[in-house]
């Protein structure tokens, strides 16, 4: 495999939306990891989180296109029952934050694998996560 990227729903999902704060700088990025010919990992928990906000946010018309569009682009990776154990632990270190589960797995997968994560989620950094900027 190729050096890669493990994806934040963040990115994916302002990729998608051209209203987001986010959108431009997503679409620049896409492109980047594109030149840098990096390959894209999205675990399945981040695919369901990003595929829901864009099915409520932008329609089921988005949402059926935005998926297909993921799927053709994206190495898929299901988290372990140990990776959601070790994401769970990682947690009880953070009470003071508002960190998701998602997060916290992505942050679990990203220290198995030693790949850098693509997010804009500072919390990332506060876990001591390699972040992909």
């Amino acid at each position: 495999m190729r050096r890669a990227v493990l994806a934040d729903t963040g990115p994916l999902y302002a990729a998608a939306d051209p209203d987001d704060a986010y959108h431009q700088m997503a679409r620049r990025q896409l492109r980047r990891l594109g030149r840098e010919r990096r390959d894209v990992i999205l675990a399945y928990p981040t695919l369901c989180e990003a595929y829901t906000l864009v099915l409520y946010r932008l329609g089921k018309e988005a949402a059926s296109n935005w998926i297909k569009d993921v799927l053709s682009g994206v190495s898929l990776l299901n988290p372990s029952s140990d990776d959601y154990h070790a994401g769970v632990q990682k947690l009880s270190g953070f009470a003071d934050q508002p960190m998701s589960l998602f997060d916290a797995i992505v942050a679990v997968l990203a220290q198995r694998l030693g790949a850098e994560v693509w997010t804009y989620d500072h919390h990332f950094d506060l876990m001591r996560v390699a972040v992909w900027r």
